[in-house]
């Protein structure tokens, strides 16, 4: 324990010595200041030596105090005088996090930020095309700009960029759909408070609709080949064709979803809502031989792990490439491809009749304008819908009223 109070060489300041704790070759120093305020004597603390105060320091603050208690001004008390320095330094603090804040980089924002919530908020497949984007097109560009300060020119260097480079108008898109992300995250963040600069970018149009489909000869001619080769792709490829599934939908099938004996499935991790898929005789046929007393959660296709399926076999393209399905396609859009089942399912269907409601419906299609793709395929569609009008009239008797000479 301390010793007594001494009195020091300045009037007002007493300390005592701690019995063994040492600060050089002396022993270590309490001081405290005493003064009188508003005709009472007050005591505060200084602190120990060993923390840097000595004598002087404690006379200079003693000093500090009496002047102001003589003039009226400024802090009457040492815990005053901290508070002050404390809520100054806490300012100052603050200052300097707004100034951070205020002058983070992209590059440090999405790093630091943005990149560990969309680890935990995505799937995987979305989270590491986002960093794609980031490492290959907006880092190099704009990585090093203070987030707030990146305009609209800025993204017009990178769109510039991509076109130099022959990227697809889709994938400009998505690097700016990446980029606009991004800017609403830091303004959720309030580290930008206007519209993201993307408004002010006109971005190239985009026509990517897949018309292909396959004929019934193609389609005999694809499934005997895959057979062939993996029985897999070709029920994968058979349940796509026969309900317009998507690939992810079709990878994301668990047997807890199948119903066999109602000759449904339902349809999930599609882009809109989940969805039934009525099975045919051939699907219904190829889910029964592939069901057992498996458990509900598990998958239906599954890859040569038992783990989930993330991309189609390269053996679907190789098929369609030995069977020359694409043999002098330029355009992209209409290649055969894996998606070009989902739109064979779609276009048999509007070619035999049913509405695009339905078909709208049966696809999982958000707005009935995706689905107006495939009108085309029934040119005639309003007049045989007349002629069945007609037709109902007449069958119920239902005849025009004759004009009379009176009108």
């Amino acid at each position: 324990m301390a010793g007594k109070w001494q009195k020091s060489e300045y009037p007002g300041i007493r300390f005592r010595e701690h019995p063994t704790r040492k600060h050089g070759v002396k022993k270590d120093r309490y001081f405290i200041i005493s003064y009188r305020l508003n005709g009472k004597r007050k005591d505060e603390s200084i602190g120990w030596s060993s923390k840097e105060w000595t004598l002087k320091k404690a006379n200079k603050i003693l000093s500090e105090l009496q002047e102001n208690h003589l003039n009226g001004t400024g802090y009457q008390t040492l815990a005053e005088k901290r508070e002050l320095e404390e809520g100054k330094r806490k300012i100052t603090l603050e200052q300097a996090k707004q100034e951070e804040k205020e002058n983070i980089t992209f590059s440090g924002f999405f790093k630091n930020v943005y990149k560990p919530v969309l680890k935990t908020n995505k799937k995987p497949e979305s989270w590491r095309k986002e960093i794609e984007h980031f490492n290959n097109w907006l880092n190099p560009e704009i990585g090093h700009l203070p987030i707030r300060k990146i305009t609209a020119f800025n993204l017009e260097k990178i769109k510039k960029k991509m076109l130099d480079e022959g990227r697809a108008p889709r994938s400009i898109q998505y690097i700016f759909a990446t980029f606009r992300q991004v800017w609403n995250y830091a303004r959720l963040n309030d580290i930008v408070t206007h519209e993201t600069p993307t408004r002010k970018v006109k971005l190239p149009k985009v026509n990517n609709k897949r018309l292909r489909y396959f004929t019934h000869v193609e389609v005999d001619i694809l499934l005997e080949a895959l057979k062939s080769k993996s029985q897999q792709v070709h029920d994968m490829t058979l349940f796509s064709l026969h309900t317009g599934a998507r690939a992810g939908e079709v990878f994301s099938l668990t047997w807890g979803v199948v119903n066999l004996k109602n000759g449904t499935a339902q349809l999930r991790d599609g882009k809109g809502v989940d969805r039934h898929a009525y099975l045919t005789d051939a699907t219904q046929s190829m889910l029964e031989q592939l069901h057992q007393e498996q458990d509900p959660s598990e998958l239906v296709f599954t890859d040569s792990e038992g783990e989930k399926i993330t991309k189609i076999s390269n053996t679907f393209e190789r098929t369609v490439k030995e069977l020359g399905l694409n043999n002098g396609v330029t355009d992209s859009r209409d290649k055969a491809i894996f998606h070009t089942c989902r739109h064979t399912f779609a276009s048999w269907h509007v070619q035999n009749g049913t509405d695009l409601y339905t078909v709208k419906e049966l696809l999982g299609h958000s707005t009935i304008q995706l689905t107006e793709r495939y009108s085309h395929l029934r040119p005639d569609g309003l007049k045989k819908a007349a002629r069945r009008f007609d037709n109902q009239l007449k069958e119920n008797n239902i005849v025009p009223i004759e004009k009379t000479d009176n009108g």
